[in-house]
């Protein structure tokens, strides 16, 4: 036995050197450094999205089942248990989602609808290992299952903070329902990961907002025509990539807010300064997650202010993340977004008057989406990425690109992704890995959109557009290939051959023919699983001056609206499929709080700004409260002694 005075502070001080070395352990078992960047690690990050394939087993009463896809429109939760890579959880809130995947599965023969997935719907704060819900998107509109899984790759890859994702095989009461791609919703739960706390604000950018979420509109979720996507490019467009002109109103105009701003996304998707008035911003407001007030607003008019006179931009915005998102969504040409006459498909965080931009919807990424022949993907230019718009109507872009040092940034993270995803085969690398990872569950996908044999060949042709893509960014960058859209139509022979690759081949969303100058957007065909799609013999010219008059009609297509519809020339057949798929009304957009996708975590890149979380700080807090209790007691013994 030990007998000594000085027994206690030898103890004290093991403690005090016992809590030193937890402490650090601590620190390192829940963070990780990549880049010179510091990341949380959230269980759900490994324990959901940490396996190769997620796997969902859905427990639902068979009537109760049957009835919500029998209303999938409406989007209806019925309680279920769901089963998450072998955890029960019981009581989650499921239902279908989507806008244009919703209408166009609903008038199919088909079941396949993504769904949204809340564990804390009738539960309260029941979370999938710290996650509060998330999506699981049914690959409609591509063949390939990987366009949207890559593009949050990317994201990733440059550092944005976008949501997790991953693969999921689901069941349906042992049913199998088929390979979806899961995705962490923009929610509490993402913002304590990201951000380490919650009292920030997120708002989902929907251009047309007609939902069911709208007052005096209860049960409706009415997308737009058709689902949420402007059907062609205007005519008489880029000659070179085939998309980058302000679309001709042929004699209609748009709706013009009091102040005389107007054209599309004028409803504040733009991020255009309009008034002091929070009803002229109607797709940011209407679309808040959670719960907003007047100030919380306020915060965001202030900062757009500030974005139309180029003033303070780094006291209102984040602008390193913004470039990095900027950069990867101009990669991977998403036009059903604020790069084009849509304005949406994005979220707005905002946080203490600072304003960042999150990346949302992919699907109709890689030129699904308002993007004519293959060679306008390849070449949609680095520095004006815009498409049937001016540049100045999209300021987010014009004021950050107007300034030298933030272009130069920008064009650093494209040569980042270049460098770190493409070149030396490393982007056919990347769709051989996944493959590998998919095709047995394509193959066996009872379900799927496609065949087996045209997911073979969407991903040959995802694989040449992707190096083709990069090759163009790159000559861009070193200035080979023209960069600006004007520049490309006045050298339209320095653009990057698109050979005979045909975008058809990638999927379509409305039943597409092969070979369409815009594959995949309205015409259904015979063989197409939407086959009442809008006729295939309405013309490009035409379908430009049915939507201004959509849009002149704030949504409501009346007798007199018909009637205009067929003073162009469109037929009663016509008019009846518009009516029939807008279900009389045009705009739309899902539900309030509806959120979407991530990367696997063991593919993610660095992340940048993020540290330890809050939990974490809590429980390092109450380790130093001991330490501090413990040399206190060491001190104490010292006088004694």
């Amino acid at each position: 036995m030990i007998i000594s005075k000085k027994i206690n502070i030898i103890v004290a001080v093991a403690v005090a050197f016992a809590l030193i070395i937890s402490i650090t352990f601590v620190i390192m078992g829940n963070i990780r450094e990549a880049n010179g960047d510091i990341k949380v690690e959230a269980e759900y990050a490994t324990k959901i999205f940490g396996t190769d394939i997620i796997s969902i087993e859905i427990i639902a009463d068979e009537d109760d089942w049957q009835e919500m896809l029998n209303n999938a429109i409406s989007e209806p939760f019925i309680m279920a248990d769901v089963i998450v890579n072998g955890q029960r959880f019981k009581n989650v809130g499921v239902r279908p989602k989507g806008n244009s995947s919703l209408t166009q599965v609903a008038s199919s023969n088909s079941d396949r609808y993504s769904f949204r997935l809340q564990f804390d719907e009738y539960i309260k704060d029941q979370t999938c290992f710290g996650l509060d819900g998330f999506v699981v998107n049914n690959m409609l509109g591509d063949n390939t299952y990987m366009k949207e899984y890559v593009s949050y790759d990317l994201m990733h890859e440059v550092g944005v903070d976008a949501p997790y994702f991953g693969y999921a095989d689901i069941k349906v009461n042992g049913e199998s329902w088929g390979l979806y791609l899961a995705v962490e919703l923009y929610n509490e739960s993402y913002e304590q990961r990201v951000f380490q706390e919650s009292s920030g604000m997120l708002y989902n950018v929907k251009s047309m907002d007609m939902g069911k979420d709208q007052p005096g509109q209860p049960g409706e979720n009415i997308p737009t025509m058709p689902g949420g996507h402007q059907p062609f490019s205007p005519p008489g467009g880029n000659s070179a990539p085939g998309f980058n002109q302000p679309p001709s109103t042929n004699g209609n105009k748009m709706p013009t807010p009091k102040d005389g701003k107007g054209g599309p996304g004028s409803s504040g998707g733009s991020l255009e300064y309009i008034d002091d008035n929070s009803e002229s911003y109607s797709a940011i407001f209407s679309n808040v997650v959670g719960k907003g007030t007047e100030s919380d607003f306020q915060r965001v008019i202030k900062a757009l202010k500030a974005l139309s006179e180029g003033k303070e931009l780094e006291t209102y915005f984040d602008i390193d993340q913004i470039l990095r998102y900027l950069a990867t969504h101009t990669i991977v040409v998403n036009l059903d977004s604020y790069n084009s006459s849509m304005a949406q498909n994005y979220y707005i965080y905002e946080h203490q008057g600072q304003i960042t931009i999150l990346p949302w919807d992919y699907n109709l990424a890689w030129g699904g989406f308002q993007s004519g022949k293959a060679s306008s993907v390849i070449n949609f230019p680095i520095d004006t990425p815009v498409s049937a718009i001016e540049i100045s109507s999209r300021p987010l872009i014009e004021k950050l690109f107007a300034n030298t040092e933030y272009l130069e940034r920008y064009h650093s993270y494209l040569q980042q992704m270049i460098d770190h995803y493409f070149i030396n085969g490393k982007f056919e690398e990347k769709i051989n890995t996944l493959d590998a990872l998919i095709s047995d569950y394509v193959k066996t996908d009872a379900t799927a959109f496609c065949t087996f044999e045209e997911y073979k060949i969407a991903v040959s042709t995802f694989t040449t557009l992707g190096n083709l893509r990069a090759q163009s960014v790159q000559g861009q960058l070193d200035g080979t290939v023209p960069s600006t859209t004007a520049e490309q139509n006045e050298n339209v022979e320095q653009l990057i051959s698109a050979g005979d690759l045909n975008l058809s081949n990638l999927g379509n969303m409305m039943g597409g023919r092969e070979g369409d100058e815009f594959p995949g957007i309205m015409g259904g065909t015979d063989k197409s699983p939407f086959p009442g799609g809008m006729s295939n013999d309405v013309d490009a010219e035409l379908m430009s001056k049915a939507m201004d008059i959509l849009r002149q009609a704030n949504g409501e297509i009346t007798d007199d609206i018909k009637k205009s519809l067929a003073s162009i020339g469109l037929t009663t057949q016509q008019i009846v499929q518009i009516t029939a798929m807008t279900g009389g009304r045009f705009g739309g957009t899902e539900p309030l709080g509806q959120n979407k996708s991530i990367p696997n975590p063991k593919d993610m890149g660095a992340s940048a700004n993020q540290s330890i979380g809050s939990n974490n700080l809590i429980f390092l807090g109450v380790l130093l409260i001991i330490l501090l209790a413990a040399l206190i007691f060491v001190s104490r013994f010292k006088k004694s002694y």
